[in-house]
């Protein structure tokens, strides 16, 4: 046999063992310990921070979308997100609780930039540790471990809460809703940017959106994705919100930073040398899941969602007693 035909033979056994590899080490959702660990590890690795900086979420490039630095377009996605909500103006000493803040990367640039006084809680240890060493003396934040599925803050804490990219990782969407609206003062502001899928309801996934969609899932520790109409209805039903629910979809914005995430492992091959072998093949394997997110959203069977309510006057102790009634559904998508 030639040289040629062992490489070629090689080659394909590598790409069948890399294959199984990633079916077999998914990060399926079991319980919030499993995020947990999944984060604390990604944490102590390094390895995303040094490719993604302080803010572990999608960039924000213009509407139309434009050529961006990655790190930028992510600094910029949270002043927009800002702008969006309407909370620019509001007075320093604002009370924020930023659910999901990973390594505070937003939270530092609410404190820092427009004088909130700002609470970043998540599911993980090691993120809470790193977001304090990251975190200037003097900046009025503060981190801590806490359940979104059960936050510790009494009722009407928070002028503002605030969240990004956590509500896939939550098994309970009605409990999420409620629980963002509970710790909200009366007139204070929701705001939430998340990953989303298509409406099921309407036009329900076909024969081959329903195992992209199982991976995305399983990869990264996901129980479910919500639809934007699915998780405004959620809001809205814990009948503590004013007015209407406002929503955006912002996936053409945010759209350009599934490439450019895995760009910055070609831009940047020094981090090759920083992590080793180890390093490069747990880089390597995150590619498929970050090539099926762009497939997603690029055909739209997700969506980046915007979310934004204001908190009426109505006591938690109605919304207590629908829930315990089951009036309001988890499963809506």
């Amino acid at each position: 046999m030639s040289t040629l035909l062992y490489s070629v033979i090689g080659f394909l056994l590598l790409l069948v063992i890399g294959i199984a590899a990633y079916f077999l080490t998914a990060r399926k959702y079991q319980s919030s310990s499993t995020v947990a660990n999944s984060y604390d590890q990604w944490t102590l690795d390094g390895i995303v921070e040094f490719y993604w900086g302080e803010h572990i979420h999608l960039g924000h490039y213009g509407s139309p979308p434009r050529r961006k630095d990655f790190l930028a377009a992510k600094s910029d996605f949270v002043h927009e997100m800002v702008k969006w909500g309407g909370i620019e103006k509001l007075p320093s000493g604002t009370t924020v609780l930023d659910v999901g803040c990973g390594i505070g990367g937003s939270s530092r640039i609410l404190a820092r930039d427009y004088g909130f006084a700002v609470t970043g809680i998540t599911i993980s240890p090691q993120q809470v540790k790193r977001a304090q060493e990251l975190t200037p003396l003097g900046l009025n934040v503060q981190f801590a471990v806490d359940d979104a599925m059960a936050l510790s803050f009494p009722d009407a804490s928070f002028d503002v809460v605030w969240s990004i990219e956590a509500g896939p990782h939550m098994p309970d969407k009605t409990v999420f809703a409620r629980e963002l609206m509970r710790v909200l003062k009366p007139g204070g502001v929701l705001v939430v940017a998340d990953w989303n899928q298509r409406d099921d309801r309407q036009k329900p996934l076909n024969f081959w959106e329903k195992p992209v969609m199982r991976q995305l899932l399983d990869q990264w520790s996901h129980p479910a994705f919500s639809s934007i109409e699915g998780f405004s209805e959620l809001l809205a039903g814990t009948e503590l919100v004013e007015g209407e629910v406002i929503t955006a979809d912002w996936t053409q914005e945010t759209l350009p930073s599934w490439l450019d995430s895995i760009w910055q492992g070609i831009a940047r091959p020094e981090g090759l040398v920083r992590f080793g072998l180890s390093g490069f093949v747990k880089s390597v394997r995150e590619v498929p899941t970050l090539l099926l997110m762009r497939l997603a959203f690029g055909a739209l069977l997700c969506r980046f969602g915007m979310f934004r309510a204001v908190r009426g006057n109505g006591s938690t102790e109605l919304i207590d007693r629908n829930f315990a009634k089951g009036t309001l559904s988890n499963l809506v998508r």
